[in-house]
Parts: C-alpha cells; sequence; structure tokens
C-alpha cells in the first residue's frame, strides 16, 4: 500500500502523541532526528480491520511524513506482538489486526528510527480502540478505529551502521519521588551526560523506571532528555498498573508513555531484544517451577507478580529469532532476569520458561543482561549454582547473564555524599553505576563503571576479622531491637594478635569481577600472592554470612541503613600471615579481569598487639 498525498488530504495524518514534559538542555547541540510515527486516518476508515497495513521509508525531508517521493525500505521487521512480517521492496507490509496489539518495527543497522524531544525512539504504535479501563495513572487513551495505515519514518544513519558500537545497560533507576529523580540526576544521569561513545546503540534501562508512582514518567523523560544518545526503556515490576483488572492492561501507562511491553532493534552486527519478564497478576502454568502455583494462588484477592514470558511474547520471540542471521551477537534484555546469582533459590525472581529461552538461542553468540535484583553480577558460559540445578534443572548457564546492578543502588539509601546522592551499597555490597559492552562485530567485552568514577575504580577493599565479625552480629541484633547503645565498630582498619591467631583476611570486592578474574595482593611490597574466589559458581550452594561478607559494605549499611552484603559471587579473601610484626601495612591489590585488564587498589592497615 502506498499513501498517496490525496489520501492524506481527504483523511487526516496523525502522530503517536507523547505527554508534555520538560524540554532538553538548550545548551547542547542538537543535531538529531526527531519525529514520529504517522498514523494516517481517512474518513472510510481501514479497508479490513482484521489487516494493518503501511509502509517503512526513508524520511528524506526528515517531517515524518510518508511523501510520494520517498522510498520505502525493503526488508524491516515489523509485528504485532506475535507475527513478524518483513516490508517489501517498496517498504510495504500488512499485518494481522487486534485489539490492545502494539505495532512495532526493528531499527535496521544503518537507519534510526526519530526520537522525541526527550530522545526516546518512536518506532510503534498502540492499537486500543476503546482504551484502558479506567486506571489510576491513566493508561492509553482512545486510539478509535484501526487507522488507514501507520507508517514508519527512518533516517540513514552510519552511527547504527558501525561494527564498533558501545550500548549502556542501565538498572533500576526506580525512583519513588521527585527528590530521587535529583538524585539520579546528580549521579548516574551527569555521567551519562559527560560521556559520547554510545551514540549509536544508546541507553537502555531495564525496568523498574520508577518506584510504583507512573506520574512520574514525565520527569523520567525530562531526567533522560540529558543524555547523548537514544534512551529505551523496558518495563519492570515496579511499573505496573497495579489497578488492572487483567494482566492483559498491567503496563498500559508504561506503553503509553514509554515503548512497547517487548520489542527488538539492531545496531551493527547486533539484534538487541528486550523482554517483559514480570508476570501480573500471575497465574501457575503447566511449565512453572515449584512454588509458583503457591505463590500465584489468588490472583485476583491478593495479586502478585513472578518472572514469566507469556504465550504471545514467546511465539514472537521465536518469529523474531527466525528472522535474525544466526552469525549475530545477540543482546537479550529483561527486567527479572532469566537466572542470577542474588536470587538463585527463587522460582519468583528468575523466569519460569528460561529453558525454553535458552533452547531458542542454542547455537548463536548471545548475552542475556537484566536488572530486579539490585546487584552487580557477571556470569559467565559455564557458571552454575545449586539453585538453578534445583528449581529449573540448568547445569551450567549455556552463554554469559549479567545483573547490571541499579542506578538507585540499595533504593538510594545510605549516607548523602558531597555529590549530592546517596552511597546506596547494593546487597553484594556493590556500588550503583551503570553497564557497558563494548561491541566489535558480533564479539563484545562488559565494563562496569561506578557512578561518579573512571572506569578504572573497580574495586573495593575491607578487613574482615574476628572483631568485625563479632560487631557483625552484635549490630545486627541491635539493629533488629534497638535498646541501649548502639555497638560501634571501632577501627575496622586495625587488627590486634588475637585477630590475627582466630582468622583475619583482607577482602576485595572486585564489582565485575567474574570465573576467569584473579586477585592477587602484595604486602609491603613483597611478591605478590593470589587471593580466592569466596564462591566458586561450581554448583555449590551459596555463602552466606559474616565471613563471605564485605567489611566495608556491611560497616556502612548496619550504620546508615540498606541490605546487608553477606553474599555475593565477586569477593575474593586474602589471608593476613599470622606473624605480620606490629606497626602499619600497605597492601597493594591488583584485580584482572577475564580480558586481562588489571585495576590496582592499596590498602593501608594497622597491626597491634592489644586493642
Amino acid at each position: 500500500m502506498t499513501v498517496s498525498a490525496a489520501a492524506v488530504i481527504a483523511g487526516s495524518l496523525t502522530t503517536v502523541p507523547a505527554p508534555a514534559a520538560a524540554s532538553p538542555s538548550e545548551s547542547r547541540d542538537d543535531t538529531s532526528y526527531r519525529g514520529e510515527v504517522e498514523v494516517v486516518r481517512t474518513p472510510t476508515g481501514a479497508d479490513d480491520d482484521s489487516v494493518l497495513t503501511g509502509r517503512v521509508f526513508v524520511d528524506a525531508d526528515r517531517n515524518s511524513a510518508s511523501d510520494d517521493d520517498e522510498a520505502g525500505l525493503a526488508g524491516v521487521m515489523v509485528t504485532n506482538g506475535r507475527d513478524v512480517v518483513r516490508t517489501d521492496g517498496e517498504g510495504r507490509y500488512r499485518l494481522p489486526a487486534f485489539d490492545n496489539m502494539t505495532v512495532s518495527i526493528t531499527q535496521p543497522s544503518g537507519y534510526q528510527v526519530p526520537m522525541d524531544e526527550h530522545n526516546i525512539p518512536q518506532f510503534h504504535y498502540n492499537h486500543l480502540p476503546e482504551g484502558s479501563p479506567e486506571l489510576r495513572y491513566g493508561g492509553i487513551a482512545p486510539t478509535g478505529p484501526l487507522p488507514s495505515a501507520v507508517n514508519f519514518p527512518v533516517v540513514e544513519s552510519e552511527g547504527t551502521a558501525a561494527a564498533e558500537q558501545s550500548c549502556v545497560i542501565a538498572g533500576d533507576l526506580q525512583t519513588y519521588d521527585r527528590q530521587e529523580i535529583e538524585y539520579a540526576r546528580a549521579g548516574a544521569i551527569k555521567d551519562l551526560s559527560d560521556r559520547h561513545d554510545y551514540a549509536g546503540c544508546g541507553a537502555l534501562f531495564v525496568g523498574d523506571i520508577v518506584g510504583d508512582d507512573l506520574s512520574l514518567y514525565p520527569d523520567v523523560k525530562d531526567l533522560v532528555s540529558e543524555i547523548n544518545g537514544p534512551v529505551r526503556f523496558l518495563p519492570g515490576n515496579h511499573d505496573l498498573d497495579f489497578d488492572a483488572p487483567s494482566a492483559e492492561h498491567s503496563f498500559d501507562t508504561f506503553r503509553a508513555q514509554l515503548a512497547p511491553e517487548y520489542y527488538s532493534f539492531d545496531v551493527g552486527d547486533v539484534h538487541v531484544i528486550t523482554l517483559n519478564t514480570v508476570d501480573y497478576p500471575c497465574t501457575a502454568a503447566d511449565d512453572s517451577p515449584e512454588g509458583i502455583a503457591e505463590h500465584c494462588a489468588d490472583p485476583e484477592g491478593d495479586p502478585s507478580y513472578n518472572g514469566r514470558i507469556d504465550d504471545d511474547q514467546l511465539t514472537w520471540l521465536q518469529r523474531d529469532l527466525d528472522n535474525v542471521d544466526r552469525d549475530k551477537l545477540i543482546v537479550l534484555a529483561s527486567h527479572i532476569s532469566l537466572l542470577n546469582y542474588a536470587d538463585e533459590g527463587s522460582p519468583v525472581h528468575q523466569v519460569d520458561q528460561v529453558s525454553r529461552v535458552h533452547e531458542l538461542l542454542e547455537g548463536r553468540r548471545a548475552v542475556a543482561l537484566s536488572g530486579h535484583s539490585h546487584s552487580i553480577e557477571n556470569l559467565k558460559t559455564g557458571d552454575d549454582v545449586e539453585g538453578w540445578r534445583d528449581i529449573f534443572g540448568v547445569e551450567g548457564l549455556p552463554f554469559p547473564h549479567i545483573t547490571a546492578g541499579a542506578i538507585s543502588g540499595d533504593w538510594y539509601s545510605g549516607a548523602i555524599g558531597e555529590e549530592g546522592y546517596p552511597a546506596a551499597i547494593g546487597r553484594d555490597g556493590g556500588r550503583p553505576g551503570v553497564v557497558t559492552l563494548d561491541i566489535e562485530g558480533n564479539e563484545f567485552r562488559e565494563r562496569y563503571t561506578v557512578t561518579g568514577e573512571s572506569d578504572d575504580v573497580q574495586t573495593q577493599l575491607g578487613i574482615n576479622s574476628p572483631t568485625y565479625r563479632e560487631w557483625f552480629e552484635e549490630r545486627r541484633e541491635w539493629n533488629a531491637d534497638p535498646v541501649g547503645e548502639a555497638p560501634e565498630l571501632e577501627e575496622p582498619l586495625v587488627v590486634d594478635r588475637a585477630d590475627l591467631i582466630h582468622g583475619s583476611w583482607l577482602t576485595t570486592n572486585f564489582f565485575f569481577g567474574s570465573t576467569g578474574s584473579t586477585v592477587e595482593v602484595s604486602i609491603d611490597g613483597g611478591p605478590a600472592e593470589e587471593a580466592t574466589r569466596t564462591q566458586q559458581m561450581g554448583g555449590e550452594a551459596v555463602n552466606v554470612g559474616a565471613e563471605y561478607s564485605d567489611p566495608y559494605a556491611v560497616s556502612q549499611q548496619l550504620v546508615h541503613g540498606g541490605s546487608i552484603a553477606e553474599r555475593t559471587m565477586h569477593l575474593w579473601r586474602f589471608d593476613l600471615p599470622r606473624n605480620l610484626r606490629t606497626g602499619q601495612h600497605t597492601a597493594e591489590v591488583t584485580a584482572t579481569d577475564s580480558y586481562g585488564r588489571e585495576f590496582t587498589d592499596v590498602l593501608e592497615f594497622e597491626i597491634v598487639g592489644r586493642r
């Protein structure tokens, strides 16, 4: 179908609206492609209400209107959320139409879809004739009858064509109020506004964009308008319309404000797939693991969420992959992880159909990325842990799975720093930040950037001594029942002879450390010796408790609030020699990642005869 100028004059041409929010900074030189999806309505409406037609076209004059002299683009993937088709030689497509569908295109490499004034790509259209049921945060306004055509503009882009890409993956912005919006602005968003290495691929926020208050979406849009590239979103369990009468409408406000529930896009030799892994209100299915039936037993009276992919989405995922060259790198992003370490024993906080997704990706080069757990996890191929075996029957990862941490860290907890945002140390002891995939062709290397720091800051050092472990237990008990004075951990970097005799060690929390990483410690300039990783990821149970904790993180968390970092898959320990002389000592720590990149940190501590 070609939409002629006469058809446009005879009917009406509309664009998909976006709620108003503040404009991006006027100080930035903005040459980005701005525009909208073209929705064409004629007096007679669609020729067939069961079929949506339209075209993908190269928007030569960048006005978002499909002009007769503008070429259609062949071979572009278009979907209604179930079916996937490719445009013909003139850029045309035909798709089955149904109520409450989202039609979107897969941005092809070498082209860019338009962005709105907040840097959010415009590549989809929601069709919901009567609009959402009454929802607190509005949902989707009535769209009316099926349009005569929905046309998707694109422009040529050297940035998305390049084989070298940097893709930012940002976990759990999760702002509960406007104060936390400002925390994010002063921290991770400022960092991203100072970077210029991700303009092609952009930044992908992997769910929990806000903390249940969906009225904050315009504030989030204002926030991300400061970012130097396209900004994409996928939904999390705190982006729900909790008052939706059914799962069909549980993400209507997210869809209206930000993005489809799931979609894909291409840059370079990479195919990025974003999934919705939040099922709410959840119900158990035949393939649900043990425990889900009880957890999801009362979807009407006591609704809960679960990590699950619905049937339409699974069908779409298979059809999407069927249209992707097998030599492309697949980046599979979701909110709730397919599998992770922090929640390895929970059927709820991992995905029911993880084995099915692994099967669909068999033989492909792939990496899974997620948020949700507020932990940093760089899990490599072959990594294994007891819970995955027991719950899902998965024995070893078939490809890397990365949990990207959280911009909010431990929900913006802890002391406020000079930069204007909280320390928010995570449940794994890691500091808030973002992940970047640096891609060449279909190969990638991952890196983690701590908020407010350079990429060189990758470790956190501490001393785990009997004195610390005793305080750990006493302070935890006091926090549960705060009677009398709080136990204090005085001089955490002082170790006495009794501490040495009964076991003290230097800890290195290597935030993005993984299988294949090493940590070496040199005391007072002596020979470097290798430290031991506290969780080997060889199928064993998770190690938990004071002896597996990050003392620096815990000393902050037990005093200033937040989760307790007593289990992590990226902690190394180095036993302090019992014969260390009394006095000051210096430990130089060299952490080397699986790619051979070295990071050096130094800790000064003191040995005393007696406290």
